[in-house]
């Protein structure tokens, strides 16, 4: 499982809430902080911005690369960018081998497909 933190990952830990939250961004690229803040409670703290294995919770991950494909030419596939994902060395094992091994960027998790 690739470690990629999402909005959908955050709620209130007060309340619970996980729609009636807002976030500002403080600091410099790379060393800033987000606070959010609840609407339901009225609860504001800072984000943990440190990347975590969705699995286990540890923080003791890599990083590695993983291409975004699209067809570009009927049924050609073509990477059209990258993007940083976070691997566990025990809970993604096997793709942290294949990216230490090829040092290539990753397979996507799903590949483009015609839509009926």
């Amino acid at each position: 499982m690739v470690a990629v933190s999402t909005a959908a990952d955050l709620a209130c830990p007060n309340c619970g809430e996980d729609d009636d939250l807002s976030g500002r961004r403080s600091g410099e690229p790379g060393a800033g902080s987000i606070t959010v803040s609840c609407g339901a409670c009225g609860l504001s703290w800072v984000r943990d911005l440190s990347p975590r294995c969705p699995t286990c919770g540890t923080d003791d991950v890599r990083t590695a690369l993983q291409s975004i494909v699209d067809k570009s030419r009927g049924t050609q596939l073509s990477i059209q960018s990258m993007r940083v994902v976070h691997l566990c060395p025990t809970c993604d094992a096997e793709r942290l081998a294949d990216w230490n091994r090829t040092n290539s960027p990753l397979s996507p998790d799903e590949l483009p497909h015609d839509v009926d």
